[in-house]
């Protein structure tokens, strides 16, 4: 089953990628379905979600093409930080493709707080494939709408996206491993 985009998704007619895209893969030693079930399903994103050291204190899932995934964390210093991802296509267990903002709590669009220069969206494509028991799971980042200064900015913070992803993918590792 394919569920396509409803044209309201999209965050504007103009809105367009740009720039290069930030790609980073693991492969995590689950099933596809268990893996698909811990990307979907709130009270399972809330075990492993966001980078180390953070705490998800809430979230909530509307996973649907124009529904989203608004979600509160807590840095390990207590720094409060909201995100939201806004879904444009689901194909279950092949695909999942959002915008990523920072948030607030009431879900609007805001600056990342340490790095005001950081693209206000992002559009994510996650993809899945099982071979042998084993998923692979394959994230790509590219800016929406960016300025030549967010972009910028993008570029120079491939190093910490890179550290962002990989803490989050060791977070889903260990979650994984529990159940």
């Amino acid at each position: 089953m394919t569920t396509k985009p409803a044209t309201k998704a999209k965050p504007s007619a103009a809105a367009k990628a740009e720039g290069k895209e930030f790609t980073i893969s693991r492969v995590v030693d689950a099933p596809l379905d268990r893996v698909w079930k811990a990307w979907t399903d709130a009270k399972q994103i809330k075990k492993w979600w966001g980078p180390k050291g953070f705490a998800i204190l809430s979230t909530k899932l509307d996973l649907r093409p124009g529904g989203a995934c608004h979600y509160h964390l807590q840095s390990p210093e207590g720094q409060d930080m909201w995100g939201k991802l806004i879904y444009r296509e689901i194909v279950p267990q092949k695909r999942l493709v959002f915008v990523v903002s920072f948030s607030d709590e009431m879900g609007g669009v805001r600056r990342h707080p340490m790095s005001p220069s950081w693209p206000l969206t992002i559009l994510s494509t996650v993809t899945f494939a099982e071979q042998n028991g084993k998923t692979t799971i394959t994230v790509k980042w590219v800016p929406i709408d960016a300025t030549e200064a967010e972009r910028k900015t993008f570029e120079e913070g491939r190093e910490s996206m890179k550290a962002g992803w990989t803490g989050t993918f060791d977070r889903l590792d260990a979650y994984l491993a529990k159940d």
